[in-house]
């Protein structure tokens, strides 16, 4: 089935399915579907958010991506081959990506990093279009042309075990969190060079920036507190307190407010911006991981590891008013823009 007759198909799921005859449909850039990468069965999920349900998979040609990236125009999908352990674990080490044509629904090219380097996190730059992955093995981020897929630079962190990655919004640097190492790198993309290392704790995980750049929030794994680093000093500049240990982080599209994954109390905490203070608390399935604001800025999707869910937060009510099925060990989600 060619290309264009896929979207209209998808596209009328998402305006028909649930909406029905005499409602107005949503905005443009509220139509998508979700990806979600499930660990334990190695395939990429696809989510139908209207439907409420994983409505195919598509299967990886190893083991196993943690993340995904999806390209601005929604074609293509991008899947770094981990590997098979934790991070800083022993087990095999990924040297791969799938790139997944979305269509057709299947795996059309790989690219091979030459060497291991578990890469895990991608993500596109938003002036250049290069694809940035962060590549733990290699202390480095490595970048790629996704026009031929080929490997253009390999960029240094500085630090060992840079697991997740952001990229400021005028695309100019990166900041990585570096799990053991306890820090996170800021990185000038464009030199290529490490502008600082900042020390956070015992051991880090994930990264998010503020809508303004301003900020980049990261979990300590040793005591339940959030950094907050000044991007402009490149410093911790503050800690909010948590109730437990924190994990993953995503601020909503309008700046307001921050999202805070809690893995083992099983809920999305809620931090308001303005005072840096977490302010409520949303309750969802076990061991929430990663969360994707939708574009209109309504809902938040957070994967579920353990309980192999995706929990839809209504970001007016604060309350997760859907639990969608996706697969084992569910993890890293992108949104997929339907045009």
């Amino acid at each position: 089935m060619r290309y264009g007759v896929v979207m209209i198909m998808m596209t009328g799921l998402s305006l028909c399915g649930l909406w029905g005859v005499g409602l107005p449909p949503r905005p443009p850039a509220a139509r998508g579907l979700l990806l979600v990468a499930n660990k334990g069965d190695h395939t990429l999920g696809i989510i139908d958010p209207d439907q409420g349900r994983q409505i195919a998979t598509i299967t990886e040609t190893g083991v196993t991506a943690h993340e995904v990236a999806v390209s601005p125009d929604g074609r293509m999908a991008y899947a770094p081959i981990y590997g098979n352990a934790a991070v800083g674990a022993p087990g095999t080490d990924g040297r791969t990506m799938d790139v997944v044509d979305l269509a057709s629904r299947r795996v059309v090219a790989t690219v091979d990093f030459g060497r291991p380097v578990r890469p895990h996190c991608a993500v596109f730059g938003p002036k250049n279009g290069l694809l940035y992955i962060s590549a733990e093995l290699t202390n480095s981020i490595e970048a790629i042309d996704p026009r031929t897929n080929k490997i253009v630079a390999s960029i240094p962190t500085g630090q060992p075990e840079s697991h997740m990655l952001a990229i400021t919004r005028d695309g100019k640097r990166a900041y990585t969190a570096n799990v053991h190492a306890g820090t996170v790198s800021a990185v000038d993309l464009a030199a290529r060079t490490v502008i600082a290392v900042i020390p956070i704790s015992g051991e880090t995980q994930r990264i998010a920036l503020s809508r303004d750049d301003r900020w980049a929030f990261t979990a300590d794994q040793t005591k339940p507190r959030l950094a907050v680093i000044d991007t402009r000093a490149n410093k911790v500049e503050t800690w909010i307190p948590l109730p437990t240990l924190a994990y993953g982080t995503a601020p909503t599209l309008d700046g307001k407010w921050l999202l805070v994954t809690l893995p083992d109390a099983g809920q999305v905490a809620v931090v308001d911006l303005d005072s840096l203070k977490v302010v409520r608390a949303v309750d969802v399935p076990k061991s929430p991981q990663e969360i994707v604001v939708r574009p209109d800025n309504q809902e938040a999707y957070v994967s579920c590891h353990e309980s192999r869910k995706v929990a839809v937060i209504n970001l007016k009510t604060w309350k997760a008013e859907k639990i969608i099925e996706a697969g084992p060990m569910a993890d890293g989600l992108a949104w997929v823009p339907l045009r």
